[in-house]
């Protein structure tokens, strides 16, 4: 495991899944941890529970990140509470799935406004820090849809593939200011969202990916921690995919 000890990291959509892994991978290694969720009051309570039952400190707060009030007011605690973000990741993230024909203009807006706009936003709101600090991590989750695209997921897979290109820009500007910006792009995860997938469509997946199965959060979570952590301190403007190999 990592060592943060003396850090604060602060997680988008920390309550559950692939979020929820990422503050425990992170807390693990003694990271303070601030964390900001949608809507479950009980889901983030059980992700600040198994934070502090590793010994670390958290702060959870609901958070639309898709508005710049509501992120400069989760940037604000984080910092009234710990006095400095050492980390940030963009892991917050919504799905309207539907062929391009049927998708509407509102299901578009949300998850890039979600997803893309969100992380910008999250980036702009911390990296002035970072550069007065001359340290800091930025991950941003993307997908493997980002990368070779998905039927179905134009706007998700638009959102993603923006991550990416928003990532390796940000990673230009920061550079110099020993503040490093990458991406993971995880493959298809056990998590709720592939939960609620048909059986069928889970055996179709599991046959596009050269392991033959589906992946851990954990799996997603290590990675982003190796890339939050001082071992990753030259290495930026990568895009890491953890999918098993359905990206090759």
């Amino acid at each position: 495991m990592m060592n943060f000890e003396g850090k604060t990291a602060l997680v988008t959509g920390g309550s559950r899944g692939l979020g929820r892994a990422v503050c425990l991978e992170l807390a693990g290694g003694g990271a303070n941890v601030v964390f900001c969720y949608a809507g479950n009051d009980s889901a983030a309570q059980e992700t600040v529970r198994a934070v502090e039952a590793l010994g670390a400190r958290a702060l959870s707060l609901r958070c639309d990140v898709s508005d710049a009030a509501q992120v400069d007011a989760l940037v604000k605690a984080a910092l009234e509470a710990f006095g400095r973000i050492d980390i940030l990741v963009n892991n917050a993230g919504i799905t309207r799935d539907n062929l391009l024909m049927r998708m509407s203009e509102a299901d578009f807006d949300a998850v890039v406004s979600a997803n893309l706009k969100g992380a910008f936003l999250c980036m702009k709101a911390v990296s002035k820090g970072m550069l007065r600090q001359r340290y800091g991590r930025i991950v941003n989750l993307s997908s493997v849809v980002g990368l070779r695209g998905n039927a179905g997921q134009v706007n998700y897979a638009a959102s993603k593939a923006g991550i990416v290109g928003m990532t390796k820009s940000l990673a230009k500007e920061l550079a110099s200011r020993n503040v490093t910006v990458n991406a993971v792009a995880p493959g298809f995860i056990e998590t709720d969202m592939t939960a609620a997938l048909s059986e069928a469509a889970r055996d179709a997946a599991r046959e596009s990916i050269p392991m033959s199965r589906l992946g851990k959060p954990e799996d997603v979570a290590r990675a982003v921690a190796f890339l939050a952590s001082d071992q990753a301190a030259y290495i930026t403007g990568q895009v890491l995919a953890v999918d098993g190999g359905m990206a090759m």
